[in-house]
């Protein structure tokens, strides 16, 4: 595993929450990490944030740890949910909150 893999995965696995997002949760810098946030905020619950803007080995290191190619991306307790639009598929149909809550993540 790379060294940027290694950084990633220990982000994903110490926190229940990981959202990988261009900007910070007070100044997101893309109207994807903004609506990613707001479904955060609206269920309340802890989250870690990293900005990938910040560290350009994470920014392209995160599409091959996920074998996603857009950002942001969701991980709850290890898992790869995916970007915005799947957040938000999932955000309207509960699912997002079923998932959360069967992890015991309360809200803060």
């Amino acid at each position: 595993m790379s060294d940027v893999n290694s950084r990633i995965a220990e982000i994903v696995g110490t926190h229940d929450i990981v959202l990988f997002m261009k900007g910070s949760p007070l100044f997101p810098q893309c109207g994807f990490s903004s609506r990613a946030i707001a479904i955060l905020d609206h269920l309340a619950v802890p989250y870690h944030s990293v900005d990938v803007l910040q560290d350009a080995e994470i920014r392209s290191g995160i599409k091959s740890f996920s074998d996603w190619p857009t950002i942001p991306q969701l991980y709850v307790k290890g898992e790869f949910l995916g970007g915005s639009d799947i957040m938000m598929e999932m955000f309207e149909a509960g699912e997002l909150h079923d998932l959360v809550a069967q992890h015991g993540i309360k809200p803060a």
